[in-house]
């Protein structure tokens, strides 16, 4: 089957597939929120549905559902135009959708994020939405930030020699990315630095209870400048292959990161 995306899909066409064998359904969430003054509000949203792809062609037999557009994001609200969603509510839509998913038969259901403030929601939530689906039908959810980051960084410094720049925001591995997705959605004369200082538990601390303007007037934690979409590409390959390697764990290992 050429489509896996199932909201492009008809419903016989759905039942067939999953008749069919494609028993696991990824299920990615994003964010509208601000990404500095060259990003769009889309950008974790569309590249967790580009992430999606990725991880489903690589599963095979999986099917993409429809990415959850908004997130926890209230650090950022701040910025003009960003939405976001309490962790009650958040909770609440993603296990909806999770078992609406398992009634149609899908025994698999692949979660992750990549606006990194849903990373701790849906870590909370991971064995409750496991245990929603009910039997036959397990929830993996792939929660683990440090290696999010150790991953980009990483695929930053070998491509790009630009690691320094990655500080997690709207900085050279999210404008790659874009880069890589939506070209003509970056404003690529209107990027620039914004906070380039350590990266750590007391800066997280302080962005989720401050607010990132608290921390970098135009909403950028990292520097943006040098992105490259080939660098973008690569950056996705690597997220794709953690959360594979989290779906691929034997049964009755551990189901979040």
């Amino acid at each position: 089957m050429s489509e896996i995306r199932l909201a492009y899909l008809t419903w016989p066409e759905v039942e067939a597939a999953i008749a069919g064998g494609a028993r696991t359904a990824v299920l990615p969430c994003g964010a509208i929120e601000q990404h500095g003054p060259h990003l769009p509000l889309l950008t974790d949203t569309a590249s967790a549905s580009a992430l999606a792809l990725e991880v489903a062609s690589r599963l095979g037999d999986a099917l993409v559902a429809p990415t959850l557009h908004l997130g926890c994001s209230d650090h950022h609200l701040a910025f003009a135009g960003t939405l976001s969603l309490s962790a009650a509510t958040f909770e609440a839509v993603y296990r909806d959708c999770c078992v609406s998913l398992a009634r149609h038969g899908f025994t698999e259901i692949v979660c992750f994020s990549w606006h990194g403030g849903n990373f701790a929601p849906l870590k909370a939530i991971a064995a409750d939405l496991d245990a929603a689906v009910g039997e036959g039908c397990r929830v993996v959810a792939w929660t683990d930030l440090d290696a999010y980051v150790v991953a980009v960084r990483g695929a930053i410094e070998e491509r790009l020699g630009l690691g320094h720049r990655v500080g997690g925001h709207a900085d050279v591995f999210e404008a790659s990315t874009m880069s890589y997705l939506h070209p003509e959605l970056v404003r690529r004369d209107r990027a620039e630095a914004g906070y380039i200082g350590p990266i750590d538990d007391a800066l997280f601390e302080r962005l989720f209870t401050e607010g990132i303007a608290a921390i970098s007037a135009n909403g950028v934690l990292g520097d943006p400048r040098g992105m490259d979409a080939d660098a973008g590409r690569e950056c996705i390959a690597r997220l794709a292959d953690l959360v594979v390697a989290s779906v691929r764990e034997p049964i009755g290992a551990s189901r979040t990161a």
